[in-house]
């Protein structure tokens, strides 16, 4: 529980960290972005951990980096907000989850896409049963983030890292897969590398291990079937299309702006969002911070709230992916 008015935010990262999470803290009402550090800078870390005006540690580096972070931060008594995939697998995400409840600090996983006013009305259309149970559910999602232009090679083209689309888009449909419609289970996959080998900055080329596109099939707890296409190396991007095919409809939300209801007696738009010509994470990542705010300053997760024990679920799910 943060002890002053003011929720002092620590961030480790100076990618996704440095660009999205820092400033959307720093203009929330209540919180002060007291640094943002590099997660190689071992020094600049043990600093910021220390630090009495730090109440909650935002851990935004690679996740083959999040162990040692998460756990040095709960070590030190503060609260934790951990990016997603939450670590490489399943052994780090366990660790991580027993470290946070054995220091007894309020821990929490960037899944920030739940606040995104798409993906919070789809979740609300279907849990009102607008379209009786809930039979199966079809995702697709293709960009081109990676392959127009061609991106440098890094940690997320490398399997050892941690890297691969799995987690680094799959981990949020899979969060929300569970949030909406319960456990997953029966999940597979075909994960797949298109793109063979990248260029670094300096021009030396590696082989990229960690896959870049896949396909996917799971089962909820409630008997659904569920399918995933998605791939971050399409020539074009595509809006991403959901349709939940129930007893008695079909919802199918596209691009996470528009969702039309389908039913035999014809077809009505339910749900409309004018997207800002902005970083599509900005507009989920600020009321999220709202919510990790309050948390840190009451000291206990409220409902709804995206836990390390998603974040050991969604692993489980995703090795399962992987495999």
């Amino acid at each position: 529980m943060a002890t002053r008015s003011t929720v002092g935010v620590g961030v480790i990262g100076r990618g996704f960290g440095k660009r999205i999470v820092a400033p959307v803290f720093a203009a929330t009402e209540g919180c002060e972005v007291v640094d943002v550090v590099s997660p190689r800078d071992d020094e600049a870390v043990r600093a910021l951990v220390a630090r009495d005006d730090v109440d909650v540690v935002a851990v935004h580096s690679p996740p083959f980096c999040h162990r040692d972070l998460v756990i040095r931060a709960a070590a030190a008594g503060k609260a934790v907000l951990c990016d997603k995939p939450f670590g490489c697998d399943e052994t780090d995400a366990l660790a991580m989850e027993a470290a946070a409840q054995d220091a007894g600090v309020v821990a929490l996983l960037n899944f920030e896409f739940r606040h995104h006013p798409g993906r919070a009305r789809l979740r609300e259309l279907v849990r009102e049963g607008v379209v009786g149970t809930v039979e199966h559910v079809q995702w697709s999602a293709f960009a081109a983030g990676s392959r127009v232009p061609l991106r440098w090679y890094g940690w997320l083209f490398d399997a050892a890292r941690g890297g691969g689309w799995i987690g680094a888009w799959g981990s949020h449909a899979i969060d929300f897969l569970r949030w909406t419609f319960g456990d997953l289970t029966d999940a597979g996959a075909h994960p797949r590398v298109v793109v063979a080998e990248r260029p670094d900055r300096d021009g030396n080329r590696f082989e990229c291990t960690a896959e870049d596109a896949f396909t996917a099939w799971m089962r909820t707890a409630g008997g659904a079937s569920v399918t995933i296409d998605t791939s971050f190396v399409s020539p074009a991007n595509v809006p991403t299309r959901i349709t939940v095919l129930g007893s008695d409809g079909v919802l199918e939300s596209v691009g996470d702006q528009r969702i039309t209801l389908r039913t035999s007696e014809g077809s009505s738009q339910v749900f409309a969002f004018d997207a800002p010509a902005e970083d599509p994470h900005l507009v989920p990542m600020r009321a999220w911070a709202e919510v990790v705010r309050d948390a840190v300053r009451e000291g206990a997760v409220p409902d709804g709230a995206p836990t390390f024990a998603d974040g050991v679920a969604c692993a489980r799910v995703m090795d399962r992916l992987r495999a």
